[in-house]
């Protein structure tokens, strides 16, 4: 009997081990709540001191300190790790605050992140600066990439949408009014149209005028038109458009001097104003421009095209570097932008202030998109698998850049919202001639429709 029930017992112990190994694989976020986070708070607690020595970040205690020591006890006087807060569990991981000790800076912890990850047993450990002489570890338990869940905080707001989610398991804001141009590079299926899709349907709840163009026939933007101010589908249709868009771009620059009095002479870069001084009754609504597959409207097949090229490539540079104050900003797309696409291109590659490189075919494209503002991220970004669509590597020119990852958004879920929200589109009479038609749909028919065929007017 006694045999029968030992043998019953470490069954059940198998069993256990057996299943948290598989929820530990399978269901990442349970087994962190449930045993990894019990864990990684014990072995926390347990070698907090001896850690913090191990990886050189203790300092000599204070004089008083050391008085204080040898007055009540004759124990050893020893190096003291830097003050420790209360820990906070989150649903991804730990946070805990630290109060660095004299002499110590950030650096000196974010350098020894790699030993602290293995020592509490998490998946990795992130560094940020709260104030002078306090930082903040983000301890994050697994991978939050490989099944990406939005954090429920990750509100936006106007013009700041949450697209992706970090490795440290924060939200990416795509925040226009803060990063106004910016360049998605990848290859064909590395997950730019699903960053697309939640860009778009982020901005449609929002009174911002969304324009198109979409030289692949508008494969990619044509489920989206409801919601679409103007849409071109081929390099003519984008060669009538954007001259429009620089019209309307000046005419919000003579608003601006009409109301501040400033001459109507005055050239355009010399005003250091923009739209958002305005009074809300007064103030034209923004423009986000999409340009999908940006090289179709570089390349030409005769010398009869070039001149048409040469005119949309001055004008996309145009709205680059003047579109910011009068409340126009560019989301430009391709698989490649480099100087071989020809004349412009760099210059206009030079404005894009904000940058996403998804996997690509080769170092060369990496360095087109994070070389100049970031050459560290270069090869993180050729690293990335095929077997992670979606995964990016976001950088901007202030030099810092993160790995993320866009969640899963359905064609047809992006364009209900889409048709749901075509109401919210403000009325640009400039872009009329350009606002794709869409046939109303009946009563009877399912919200899950395939968009309609479009026909510009």
């Amino acid at each position: 009997m006694t045999d029968l029930t030992t043998v019953a017992e470490l069954g059940g112990v198998l069993a256990a081990i057996s299943g948290a190994a598989y929820a530990r694989h399978a269901h990442p976020a349970a087994y962190w709540s449930t045993i990894g986070l019990p864990a990684s708070v014990v072995r926390l607690l347990a070698s907090y001191s001896s850690t913090m020595d191990a990886c050189g970040l203790t300092v000599e205690p204070s004089r008083w300190r050391a008085l204080a020591l040898k007055a009540t006890t004759r124990r050893e006087i020893r190096p003291v790790p830097p003050r420790r807060g209360l820990i906070r569990p989150t649903s991804t991981g730990l946070r805990i605050r630290l109060r660095l000790a004299s002499g110590q800076e950030p650096a000196d912890i974010a350098a020894s992140a790699e030993r602290l990850r293995h020592a509490w047993g998490v998946h990795a450990v992130y560094v940020r600066d709260v104030k002078p002489g306090v930082v903040e570890l983000r301890l994050v338990g697994f991978n939050v990439l490989r099944k990406v869940r939005m954090p429920r905080r990750s509100r936006g707001g106007f013009l700041r949408v949450p697209v992706a989610l970090r490795e440290d398991a924060t939200a990416f804001l795509r925040d226009y009014r803060a990063v106004p141009h910016e360049l998605v590079l990848g290859a064909t299926l590395s997950g730019k149209s699903m960053y697309l899709r939640n860009l778009l349907t982020g901005l449609a709840a929002q009174p911002v005028v969304l324009v198109g163009v979409d030289c692949k026939r508008g494969v990619e933007l044509a489920p989206f038109a409801p919601r679409l101010s103007a849409l071109a589908t081929d390099p003519a249709q984008a060669a009538e458009l954007l001259p429009v868009l620089v019209k309307e771009m000046e005419d919000r620059y003579d608003l601006i001097k009409a109301r501040q009095g400033i001459a109507l002479g005055t050239p355009d870069e010399l005003i250091t104003s923009d739209v958002w001084g305005l009074p809300e009754d007064e103030r034209p609504a923004p423009i986000v421009l999409f340009i999908d597959e940006v090289a179709e409207l570089f390349l030409v097949a005769s010398r009869n095209d070039e001149e048409r090229r040469d005119e949309m490539v001055t004008h996309l540079i145009r709205l680059a570097q003047l579109g910011r104050a009068a409340g126009i900003y560019l989301e430009v797309c391709g698989q490649r932008f480099g100087a071989e696409l020809g004349k412009g291109a760099t210059m206009l590659r030079a404005q894009l202030t904000g940058r996403v490189c998804r996997r690509v075919n080769d170092e060369a494209s990496a360095k087109m998109a994070l070389g100049d503002i970031a050459p560290e991220s270069v090869y993180a970004a050729c690293s990335i698998a095929a077997e992670l669509p979606g995964l990016a590597v976001a950088g901007d020119t202030s030099g810092g850049w993160s790995r993320m990852r866009t969640p899963y958004l359905s064609l047809a879920d992006a364009a209900a919202v889409c048709r749901e929200t075509a109401d919210l589109a403000p009325d640009v009479p400039v872009l009329a001639p350009f606002r794709p038609y869409v046939p109303p749909v009946s009563p009877g028919d399912s919200g899950t429709a395939p968009a309609p065929l479009l026909v510009t007017e």
